[in-house]
């Protein structure tokens, strides 16, 4: 097990695992209502059951290096977590995301532990291009899209159907090059 600092206020990054399933589901209840307003997190995990059998989902994908999801842990509290809900190593692609309870907001956790995974993927994996998929009413995401130096690649109008409505989405995006000179010139 490993836990990776995001900084000197003792927020943590580590790998959210099945046997975290408790932890995971008291996470989303405490920020359920937040959390899903832009996001079908909260509709996935209602229970111990499906939040074992979500975090065991994502077991599954990391040895399949298909995918992975880490939790943010914040004054020894999980807060939110990011991910990468995909991760195609043929091609070179991976589509990141989050989410983060009422606890975790305004202290740049997100964008910290984004940054962590998007070096691990461009770095140790080889992904070239790094996807965020966001709807357009979900402004603290996309500024977090914003401070990654990720592009606008394009709003995909009204293509997610969410809780009775049709979300437009937007994908940014980030390619390796990019990555790696704008981490150069910090």
């Amino acid at each position: 097990m490993f836990a990776r600092a995001l900084g000197d206020d003792g927020a943590e990054l580590r790998p959210l695992e099945p046997w975290r399933a408790g932890e995971f589901l008291a996470n989303i209840e405490r920020g359920r209502e937040f959390i899903g307003q832009h996001i079908g997190l909260p509709d996935a995990v209602t229970d111990l059951e499906s939040s074992h059998a979500f975090l065991q989902s994502y077991a599954d994908k990391a040895a399949a290096d298909t995918g992975r999801i880490y939790g943010i842990w914040a004054d020894a509290t999980l807060v939110g977590g990011v991910l990468f809900r995909t991760m195609d190593l043929q091609y070179g692609t991976a589509e990141a995301g989050c989410w983060l309870e009422p606890a975790g907001v305004g202290r740049g956790l997100v964008t910290r532990a984004a940054r962590v995974i998007i070096d691990w993927a461009v770095e140790e994996r080889g992904i070239h291009r790094v996807e965020w998929v966001v709807s357009s009413a979900n402004a603290p995401s996309i500024a977090v899209a914003r401070r990654l130096g990720m592009t606008r690649d394009g709003v995909l109008r009204e293509s997610h159907p969410y809780r009775g409505k049709r979300l437009d989405m937007e994908v940014w995006s980030v390619l390796a090059p990019e990555w790696r000179a704008a981490r150069r010139a910090c």
